[in-house]
């Protein structure tokens, strides 16, 4: 019996060893499933996880992982996040009215499918909101052919509107199609830039990599929208002559409107940023923050399958503190010794042109590995915020046992010891010592990213928990009989 669990387990659980390399677009796994055994529909858990200090915002049976989290600035009560939805086909939205102590949730829009057989999803959440109370939410659309044999149709970029906080989405804007399997546009982020006093006010932009080929003008991309997102330009800022092969590309506005871009530069091995002065209409040349040690990503021992990915996380300091318009940026790297991984980070005071020495993010341990990472700058203190993954309170050996924690910066450059986020850990390797287990997503595990968003001194990490994942398992109508799974949590640290 024993054995018959662990041949299962082993046959629905676990990918084909390549189901995610830097060939690969990251939501790869996601159309592997999908493609395989078909969408599920909505299936709330029947109660809730949630404890007073980490908040369960899904509640939803079967797996959802990549989160990200937003503050209305003109109502920091009102929060909004989303995630991927792994068994589903549309993204997951999840908005707040009371700071985070309790969600609703609601499904993304999807344009109609290609093709007889033709299946669409969505993957790769990024979240903003305006000064006017409008709320943006982007994500990657992947069409494929799901009959006599399985086809990718092409991908697309997508921007959802919502003037309720995100329990409604009225308005979507699709963009940027790009049809066969050789065009793979990848991981958007969207910002909106709510500075009072800029020109480009209220304009939106969405940054992403066109991997693999990606869209017929390759690189890493910037779409900008001038009427709230109806519309979208689209413009290539890297080198326009280069390989451009990047991943994880970030996007936040300076004080004065100016628009900054961060990627992954695969080709270099670098971590390089671009800057444009005019809303994002012209760019200049790419300017290299940090030389690294790991191309694309790496198979730490909690993220085996998945393996962590290497990306930049950057914010600008929109206070009116003494570092007003400093840009910070983090991003996962070996440690010195190159036995495990840490959060590195870097600042600049001009505008992005020059850029400080790396320094490790808070305190270092030895033998513990530290991932998937967010930064948020607070805009009314001008704190750096930065939660991740972390392994130190791990019990088995392996290094298979995460939490999340918090280091937060005055200046982005001296952080304070790392507060522990989770009271409770999540082990995507093993349930309680059975290998493999059905009730982990093995493809997907904590997924690329995690967020987080600050104001007013209050930090809202949000991230993807596996504690819940064996309950309601063997109940064929949760997560296809393999219960719970993978959750999005989230908790308020003032």
């Amino acid at each position: 019996m024993h054995v018959r669990t662990l041949v299962a387990a082993l046959a629905t659980a676990l990918p084909a060893p390549a189901a995610n390399s830097s060939h690969d677009p990251t939501w790869w796994d996601k159309f592997q499933i999908l493609a395989q055994q078909g969408p599920d529909s909505f299936r709330a858990a029947a109660t809730s996880g949630s404890t007073p200090a980490n908040v369960d915002v899904s509640n939803e049976c079967g797996p959802q992982s990549e989160t990200f989290i937003v503050i209305n600035p003109r109502n920091p009560r009102q929060l909004a996040a989303g995630s991927n939805e792994i068994f589903r086909l549309p993204m997951r939205a999840y908005f707040s009215s009371d700071g985070g102590k309790t969600w609703g949730g609601s499904d993304l829009p999807l344009p109609p499918p290609i093709g007889t057989n033709g299946i669409d999803f969505g993957s790769d959440p990024g979240l903003a909101f305006d000064s006017s109370n409008n709320l943006f939410y982007s994500y990657i659309v992947v069409f494929f052919s799901a009959g006599n044999g399985v086809a990718i149709n092409g991908t697309e970029m997508a921007v959802a509107r919502s003037s309720d906080g995100g329990r409604t989405w009225p308005q979507v804007t699709f963009f940027e199609f790009n049809g066969g399997e050789g065009h793979f546009n990848d991981k958007p982020m969207i910002t909106a830039d709510q500075n009072a006093g800029s020109q480009f006010k209220d304009s939106i932009y969405v940054a992403w990599d066109a991997a693999s080929g990606g869209s017929a003008s390759g690189g890493v991309r910037l779409a900008r929208s001038r009427d709230h997102g109806l519309t979208f330009a689209t413009v290539r800022i890297d080198d326009q002559n280069g390989p451009g092969r990047a991943i994880g590309a970030t996007v936040t506005t300076g004080p004065g409107g100016e628009v900054y871009v961060a990627w992954n530069d695969i080709a270099a091995n670098n971590i390089t940023f671009n800057r444009s002065f005019d809303g994002g209409v012209t760019w200049g040349t790419p300017v290299v923050i940090a030389r690294k040690s790991i191309p694309f990503d790496i198979g730490i021992p909690a993220e085996f399958v998945r393996r962590a990915l290497v990306y930049p996380a950057c914010d600008a300091d929109r206070s009116a503190g003494p570092h007003r318009g400093r840009i910070t940026c983090s991003w996962m790297d070996l440690t010195p010794d190159g036995l495990t991984t840490d959060i590195r980070a870097s600042v600049s005071d001009d505008n992005g042109a020059t850029w400080s020495p790396p320094r490790a993010v808070a305190e270092s341990f030895a033998g513990v590995d530290r991932f998937n990472h967010w930064l948020a700058t607070d805009p009314v203190t001008g704190q750096v915020n930065v939660s991740f993954y972390d392994t130190h309170n791990d019990s088995t050996g392996g290094r298979f046992e995460t939490d999340v924690f918090l280091s937060r910066s005055a200046d982005g450059v001296t952080f304070a010891p790392s507060l522990r986020v989770t009271d409770a850990k999540s082990n995507e390797h093993d349930c309680s010592g059975l290998f493999p287990c059905p009730s982990i997503n093995y493809g997907n595990q904590q997924g690329d990213y995690e967020g987080i968003a600050a104001y007013g001194g209050v930090a809202h990490p949000i991230w993807t928990d596996s504690r819940r994942n064996t309950e309601r398992a063997g109940d064929p109508t949760c997560g296809r009989g393999r219960g719970i799974m993978e959750e999005v949590f989230t908790a308020t640290i003032k």
